[in-house]
């Protein structure tokens, strides 16, 4: 199954490269998920997605049939999480991790009693992941994303959380949280950077995955030659205007 492979590949800190989507698109979705990328995930939280959307990304990415469908939930809540689950997600990514509390309440919130209090309802998850509860709990992945300041200080106790498997860095969100005062603001690069190698550091420590945002396959490729383990990259609706704006500059001048 594709999301037991992902889950061991993740979890034995393997390299790992994944698209993020986060228009409610599934045919074009569908397209991205034949193209050999180990995961796309879903942009619940700040994508133009609803649960409609979650839901027929996932049914697109298994079309796909070769990437791992993951979902940023839109908050660190029991429901949200569960719901993304039971769509087909084989993980969550969730945002706003502050401490090793939050980190925990995630992982209670993807795993089956008795280690967990994730409701049984699988309604998709459970043609692709189990049915059993042991099952889904040992294909089902669990992020946390390092993204705030005080996410950023408690960096080493979140990675500690008993059974989180990975952090995510949230670009945008670090920048913020070491002082710039906007997303890539060149003022902080350094203490970014700082930052960036602090939370790849406390994952290695803890013999956890550790992913970042970027916004090219080239940004990409550098991180996970620095140690980062996983890495997603840009969006399809950055690329869409990308693309479209190059092609319309190839046509006008």
């Amino acid at each position: 199954m594709v999301a037991a492979e992902f889950a061991k590949k993740l979890r034995n800190r393997e390299k790992i490269v994944g698209y993020w989507a986060v228009l409610d698109a599934p045919i074009a979705t569908e397209r991205i998920a034949r193209l050999g990328y180990d995961y796309v995930a879903i942009d619940g939280q700040h994508g133009l997605v609803g649960y409609s959307g979650i839901l027929n990304g996932m049914l697109a990415i298994d079309a796909g049939g070769r990437s791992a469908g993951l979902v940023r939930v839109e908050a660190n809540d029991l429901t949200a999480i569960g719901r993304s689950l039971d769509a087909g997600a084989a993980g969550v990514i969730v945002p706003l991790v502050d401490g090793a509390a939050d980190a925990a309440k995630a992982v209670h919130a993807t795993r089956y009693p008795p280690h967990g209090g994730r409701s049984y309802g699988p309604m998709r998850s459970g043609l692709r992941i189990g049915p059993k509860p042991a099952e889904a709990d040992a294909a089902t992945v669990v992020l946390a994303m390092i993204e705030t300041p005080r996410g950023l200080a408690n960096v080493e106790e979140i990675c500690a959380t008993p059974g989180l498997d990975g952090v995510y860095v949230g670009p945008s969100d670090l920048c913020l949280a070491v002082g710039g005062a906007f997303p890539g603001d060149p003022a902080v690069a350094d203490a970014f950077e700082d930052a960036v190698t602090a939370v790849r550091e406390a994952a290695a420590k803890a013999g956890i995955a550790a992913g970042i945002h970027t916004p090219n396959g080239e940004t990409a490729a550098r991180r996970l030659a620095e140690g980062y383990t996983f890495a997603s990259v840009a969006s399809d609706v950055v690329h869409l205007e990308q693309v479209a704006a190059a092609h319309l500059k190839a046509a006008t001048e």
